[in-house]
């Protein structure tokens, strides 16, 4: 079964929803603001609220198609659905709560019930009950039960909104693990640029009720907040050396090569890097004698709006896009134009490493 096509418009009272995406395998995540629609977009894929017109699927099972008259009731739809609470039964074991569309709804589990335990870290914990858990191990459980309902689309709804950041932190990793490993399309609903940057292989951007970007999420990522101090994109490379002398690793970024860093990685690795505008600093030639380690031949692409005493520049590094925030009058004694060959200098200390790809 192949990924998610949703292309509707509905209407959650007077609050009108467009939406058109489509999405694979991996993670697509929703993100907009409190009042973007992300919630009328949810209830539409799941079942509780029915759209105008349009059409919905998840690789060949129609969910909802106007034309044909098809709006499949939300327990005919597959869908495993995590809120932001877990909202387990207190009283029943953990055992009892992952296995519940079995016994309740009579669904059996295309994945082995010992494989999602294994998954989730939940093996020295089905006999205990929810009040004995943690909130991130709760949470864990709310995701191995909707594994174990024999789903064809995973639905995340800011599942970790609850949590404070320890628990958060515990918990991205299993995230990662069912990603990559439940072989089920997920949508994962988030306001976390963090979550974001770390899950998502598509990325969704809604406001006001339309769906104003979606795609691969490298492409889609510095459109989120692209104005804010924040403002941040996705590099996507593989590890091709690491030194153990200093410590750093060499990073194939198409062709132009980046050092970070970190211990923890492998040649041959995938990885996704977050770097921020705040953090890229840019000359007309290429500096020399300098502690900054990655200094990367680009082109300048666009210069955005100005912000006060700044202003943001778009460069093109070998396919991928960097972003700068810099000061106007840099901007202006540096006569920047389009087109520019711009030296891009960003250093090893200050990437986070978003993801392992």
């Amino acid at each position: 079964m192949s990924g998610l096509l949703v292309d509707i418009f509905g209407l959650n009272g007077r609050f009108p929803l467009k939406a058109e995406f489509e999405s694979g395998h991996g993670v697509t995540a929703i993100f907009g603001h409190s009042g973007a629609g992300k919630t009328t977009l949810l209830r539409m894929i799941s079942g509780t609220l029915k759209p105008v017109s349009g059409h919905i699927s998840v690789g060949d099972l129609v969910l909802f198609d106007k034309k044909s008259g098809i709006n499949l009731p939300p327990e005919k739809r597959r869908i495993g659905y995590v809120f932001q609470d877990a909202r387990l039964f207190p009283n029943m074991s953990v055992k009892r709560n992952l296995t519940y569309a079995q016994w309740a709804g009579q669904r059996d589990a295309k994945v082995p019930f010992e494989e999602v335990v294994e998954l989730l870290g939940l093996k020295d914990k089905i006999h205990q009950k929810p009040t004995q858990l943690s909130g991130g191990e709760r949470q864990r459980v709310a995701i191995g039960r909707a594994l174990l309902s024999d789903p064809a689309l995973l639905l995340l709804d800011e599942p970790l909104s609850s949590l404070d950041r320890p628990r958060r932190l515990e918990i991205l990793p299993y995230l990662e693990l069912l990603r990559d490993q439940a072989g089920v399309p997920i949508v994962y609903v988030s306001h976390e640029t963090d979550e974001v940057a770390r899950l998502a292989d598509t990325l969704v951007l809604l406001e006001n009720g339309k769906v104003v970007a979606s795609g691969p999420v490298a492409k889609i990522f510095p459109f989120i907040d692209d104005r804010s101090e924040d403002s941040s994109v996705l590099l996507e490379g593989i590890v091709t050396a690491y030194d153990q002398v200093f410590q750093l690793a060499n990073i194939d970024l198409g062709g132009a090569n980046f050092q970070l860093t970190d211990e923890s990685l492998d040649v041959g690795q995938r990885l996704r890097l977050r770097v921020r505008a705040r953090d890229v600093s840019i000359a007309l030639k290429r500096p020399e004698q300098t502690s900054i380690r990655n200094i990367l031949e680009t082109r300048l692409i666009g210069l955005g709006e100005q912000q006060g005493a700044h202003i943001y520049a778009s460069l093109d590094c070998n396919g991928q896009i960097l972003r700068t925030k810099i000061t106007r009058k840099s901007a202006s004694e540096m006569h920047l134009q389009k087109g520019d060959l711009i030296y891009a200098m960003i250093k090893a200390v200050s990437v986070d490493r978003a993801a392992s790809i």
